[in-house]
């Protein structure tokens, strides 16, 4: 199939609406338009409002209309068949949908999948007959496979967090009930062995949300679900490296096809293609680090979703100072839900004593902050990105995870690959132990064997990216394959 009879794939791609997804998604975009794909990508109304706004530094009172920006308008200028549009997610604008999560999400499980529908009948209809569609969506939705196969659709999921989190997530309920560990009923730290592709793992280092008993929650309903549907996918894209989790790829692959093609946003197509995809205003940090020598910046971000307590950014706070190194922290807003967004959530006098050692903004472009040579190590929540964008820029982490994969990433950080130290090692922090942390990685003498490791790793994303390299080869491989299984598919309707 494709150009030689006049038949081109069309992507239809749908991403989870949270930053973190996003960012991979649109990546993902202008890799499959390099390689002859059209796409139509969509965001949720909100998506494009949010971004809109912080394109044109819009206050919040403007309506969607008075924002109206094309992200890809960079990349089809270039020369990409990339379209953009959206469709509703049920909500209004002013709907808060971070603060009411739970409701927010119960309404995407049940009616937002009709809201697909409707759009990829319509596209359906409308669409060129030399273009092939095939359905490209985030691995936490629980509706593709029904939507694919209803409109003869190859169904690709792409799966943007570690291997390793998907296998858990794809074996974990029925090994563990199997194997008498679940539903948990105690606080005792074991450890587990009898996942595949998964040598072995520490139940304190599994999801949070699988150390709940009660499995009725939306959390579990959507995992539930998801990962039930996904294994119906025809495909599975994965936006981590062979090399750095060869196990658990190869036997994943033994179920489904499996590609690691990552980390997207380093490939060498997205680098010198610009598209706006920024949720938050970003802030320009770049004068201010021209100042600081090399290495003596510690960046601290807890990402784009993730919310904590006044407590943990005081202690963290107090921490900095103690530390006496230089920083930039980005506090976005509504990190700690249960302040008023005009309420000062730092230490009385804080900013008057970091003076010129530390910058504070509300958000900032994260991978040109790593990739400044004056930033020589990051305290991060542990979200995926910011762990591939630590890595590809050589920048060692301390680590305090959270939520959601986060204690499984850290897992991998600092126990597997050696690249971080924890910020605690008990459940709670304090500032002195946070100062000593910071010392310890800023430090060169007491950070070298982690810099060493992170200099090898930062090799091998390289190499994976470079155009041998194992994720452009893997990428390749699945282009191959889904024109294949396209011209297949078309001449079995035919």
């Amino acid at each position: 199939m494709g150009e030689k009879c006049g038949v081109k794939p069309h992507a239809i791609m749908i991403s989870v609406p949270y930053q973190g997804h996003l960012n991979p998604f649109t990546h993902l975009a202008i890799k499959l338009a390099s390689k002859g794909c059209t796409v139509t990508f969509v965001h949720t109304g909100d998506v494009h409002h949010q971004i809109s706004k912080s394109h044109h530094n819009l206050n919040s009172t403007s309506s969607c209309n008075e924002v109206d920006i094309d992200i890809f308008s960079e990349a089809r200028d270039s020369g990409l068949d990339i379209r953009y549009t959206t469709i509703s997610d049920g909500f209004p604008l002013e709907f808060d949908r971070l603060h009411n999560i739970h409701e927010f999400w119960e309404s995407m499980f049940h009616d937002f999948p009709s809201r697909v529908d409707e759009f990829i009948g319509n596209l359906m209809e409308s669409s060129d007959p030399l273009l092939l569609p095939f359905l490209v969506t985030d691995t936490i939705y629980s509706w593709p496979a029904r939507i694919a196969k209803k409109y003869n659709l190859v169904n690709v999921s792409f799966w943007t967090e570690p291997a390793l989190v998907f296998a858990i997530n794809d074996y974990y309920f029925d090994l563990l009930r199997a194997n008498g560990h679940f539903p948990p009923t105690d606080d005792l730290v074991y450890s587990i062995d009898y996942i595949p592709g998964v040598e072995s793992i520490s139940s304190k280092d599994l999801m949070p949300y699988l150390h709940e008993a009660n499995t009725t929650t939306v959390t579990h309903k959507i995992l539930f679900r998801a990962f039930e549907e996904v294994k119906k996918a025809d495909f599975i894209l994965h936006n981590t490296v062979q090399e750095l989790e060869l196990h658990t790829l190869s036997i994943l692959n033994q179920k489904q096809p499996t590609y690691a093609i990552g980390p997207v946003n380093f490939s060498a197509e997205c680098i010198k293609t610009r598209v706006s995809k920024s949720l938050l205003s970003e802030k320009d940090c770049s004068k201010w680090l021209e100042s600081k020598p090399l290495g003596s910046v510690l960046y601290v971000s807890f990402g784009s979703v993730v919310q904590t307590n006044k407590q943990v950014i005081e202690t963290i706070a107090q921490g900095l100072l103690l530390s006496e190194v230089s920083f930039i922290w980005a506090i976005r807003p509504k990190i700690v839900s249960s302040i008023d967004d005009n309420e000062n959530i730092l230490p009385a006098g804080f900013e008057d004593n970091i003076k010129d050692k530390g910058l504070i903004v509300p958000w900032c472009n994260q991978n040109a902050v790593l990739s400044n040579p004056a930033v020589g190590g990051f305290l991060t929540h542990c979200g995926w990105n910011s762990i591939l964008e630590s890595m590809s820029c050589g920048v060692p982490m301390i680590c305090y995870p959270i939520l959601y994969d986060q204690p499984t990433n850290r897992k991998l950080v600092v126990d597997d690959w050696k690249i971080g130290v924890n910020l605690c090692d008990g459940v709670s922090i304090n500032g002195a132990e946070v100062a000593l942390k910071i010392k310890q990685l800023m430090s060169e003498k007491t950070s070298v064997g982690i810099r060493y490791e992170m200099m090898k790793i930062r090799s091998v994303l390289h190499d994976a990216l470079s155009e041998k390299g194992s994720s452009n080869k893997k990428f390749d491989q699945f282009i191959q394959d889904l024109r294949h299984k396209m011209h297949v598919e078309k001449e079995n309707v035919l």
